[in-house]
């Protein structure tokens, strides 16, 4: 079970080059249900995603690179191109985004909680802008088909 709150970012922190970061790419072959294909830095994932916005159930299969190369030539869409800082927070990993190409200048932080409790309960920094947990616009399924989005 995945359990995450996305927000949106209007200035990061000044330090940010400091973090740990990795590039990632990822397609979707399927919307309905949501299969994505990854590559985050030198490892490919297939993952299947269950329906919901913050909680939903989530399966993870690794990938050889020539899996993920010929599963890319099956992808609808976008190829998302972003790249992901690990900001550690308390008791949390802030997973940072920046999006690059169709989205530059787009940044989205994800932060994945164990229950749904700790999820609502959660206060976020300061320099945390709008939540768009709930908008189903901000999930990169959806801005691989550019359904209902703008910058």
């Amino acid at each position: 079970m995945e359990i995450e709150r996305k927000f949106i970012i209007e200035k990061t922190p000044d330090n940010l080059r400091g973090f740990t970061s990795k590039s990632i790419k990822q397609g979707y072959i399927s919307s309905s249900p949501v299969i994505r294909i990854r590559q985050l830095a030198d490892v490919f994932i297939l993952t299947i995603k269950g329906k919901g916005l913050i909680a939903r159930e989530e399966f993870e299969l690794s990938l050889s690179k020539s899996e993920f190369q010929a599963l890319s030539l099956k992808t609808e869409g976008l190829i998302i191109d972003k790249t992901r800082y690990y900001i550690p927070y308390n008791e949390y990993m802030i997973e940072l985004d920046t999006f690059h190409k169709e989205y530059e200048g787009l940044i989205i932080a994800e932060v994945e909680f164990t229950s749904l409790e700790e999820a609502n309960t959660f206060i976020p920094p300061k320099w945390f802008g709008e939540d768009v947990s709930e908008n189903p616009a901000y999930h990169n399924v959806n801005m691989a088909h550019n359904i209902d989005f703008e910058i």
